[in-house]
């Protein structure tokens, strides 16, 4: 009542009856044998639970009315929709609530936005936009509408709301069907009680009286009131209850991840150790599960990485500077003739032979002379095992002293054996 002593026209939630509470357990009043047909029986995935159905309000009658932390509004994404539950609460709440929405600047279809009640006896309002229906896009309009219930229910634990007064969110003039929304409905608040049922105290679903008698229809579906209700509620339930929110589950969008990815599908034996064949995966540097690359150049320029780490260094080094050389255009360089590959030696090295004379170190880039001997060199299979030898000969000051060399012999030549590396050692004109 008012301080006028008039009757009030707002109804006060915890006055009104629970859903566990309009009907008794009449299975467990009749003894423990038919407990143990139960348990021996499959049981639903919406199991009895007492504390839950006593959390939840079947009610006929405005939602406007109710006395609650907070009301539901269903709206248009303007936020201005004209449907009977918009119009009571604007009527209700007084011109401030306008004003109020119009900061918020609109919601999109599955969101919740926040306003005070004002006038209303509600403290909050929060308001919705459900999803307008047509059967070729029921996917998206069933998620949509699982996203308008979710996100007032977060909303509401975000805030610490201790109940929630929710209307028929899918309004008549966008064609949501009844029945299907009501599934959708319930078990996301089910499965969000669940989930979160200790932050939230009571949850009241207002209905219209053409609204009430599926709401009837389907709660026990959700929330079965005994252990028998739950039993003969089990073969109703629809193919598709959601996951373990009750968010709809579009097999087509799944994502699928596979024990071992690229083995064939009708291997089912199981490797386990050393053995196990990863292959398949990849050679790139995450597949192979490297350790820190930052970390082991610091322990190279500190001198302190083991020897297989530093083989496996010079080797990710060599074809490094392999795919450089072969990607670089070095013909003209090639042209010179300085250069060749004669063989191996008795140890399987490979010979290469440099001809000084050949090299015009004043008039070329020297840079693009030892990228175009890199590229020769690390084509070559054996250099990145075995290392090379390297025979250089400088004709050229040969003949500027006038000197031949004697018959049947080859030329002065600088011979030396070059390990594997990363890289040949400078060119130096001066040699």
């Amino acid at each position: 009542m008012d301080p006028l002593g008039a009757p009030s026209q707002f109804v006060d939630v915890d006055t009104l009856p629970s859903w566990g509470s309009s009907c008794e357990d009449k299975l467990n009043a009749s003894g423990t044998a038919a407990e143990t047909f139960q348990e021996d029986a499959i049981r639903s995935p919406f199991l009895y639970n007492k504390d839950i159905n006593g959390k939840v309000v079947l009610w006929k009658g405005d939602v406007a009315l109710l006395n609650c932390t907070a009301i539901v509004n269903t709206s248009n994404e303007s936020l201005t929709d004209k449907n009977p539950v918009s119009e009571s609460i604007f009527m209700l709440a007084g011109p401030d609530l306008k004003e109020d929405l119009q900061k918020l600047k609109g919601c999109r279809t599955g969101e919740a936005k926040l306003t005070k009640g004002f006038n209303l006896a509600a403290r909050f309002i929060i308001h919705t936009v459900g999803p307008k229906y047509k059967n070729r896009y029921r996917t998206a309009a069933e998620s949509s509408l699982y996203s308008c219930y979710r996100n007032v229910l977060q909303l509401a634990k975000e805030q610490s709301m201790s109940s929630v007064g929710f209307c028929v969110i899918n309004s008549a003039k966008r064609g949501y069907p009844l029945e299907d929304a009501t599934h959708i409905a319930l078990r996301t608040v089910r499965r969000f009680l669940e989930i979160h049922g200790e932050t939230i105290e009571k949850v009241v679903f207002a209905v219209s009286e053409l609204e009430e008698a599926t709401y009837q229809k389907l709660l026990p579906l959700y929330f079965p009131r005994s252990l028998k209700e739950e039993s003969r509620s089990l073969p109703y339930l629809p193919a598709d209850i959601g996951n373990a929110e009750g968010e709809p589950v579009v097999p087509e969008r799944q994502i699928r991840i596979s024990e071992k990815p690229g083995a064939p599908e009708d291997n089912h034996e199981e490797d386990e150790g050393l053995g196990v064949d990863l292959s398949f995966i990849g050679s790139h540097a995450f597949a192979r599960m490297e350790g820190d690359i930052d970390k082991q150049r610091r322990l190279i320029l500190q001198g302190q990485l083991s020897e297989a780490a530093l083989q496996k260094q010079h080797q990710r080094n060599y074809n490094r500077w392999l795919c450089q050389a072969r990607s670089e255009d070095l013909s003209d360089i090639a042209s010179l003739k300085a250069l060749y590959q004669t063989g191996v030696d008795n140890c399987g090295r490979t010979v290469m032979v440099v001809v000084g004379r050949n090299i015009p170190v004043t008039l070329i880039d020297m840079d693009k002379v030892q990228e175009e001997f890199e590229g020769c060199l690390f084509c070559s299979s054996n250099i990145s095992f075995k290392g090379i030898n390297m025979v250089f000969y400088h004709l050229f000051c040969l003949r500027t002293e006038g000197q031949n060399p004697p018959c049947g012999q080859p030329p002065p030549a600088l011979l030396c054996h070059i390990p594997r590396t990363d890289r040949l050692p400078s060119f130096c004109p001066g040699i």
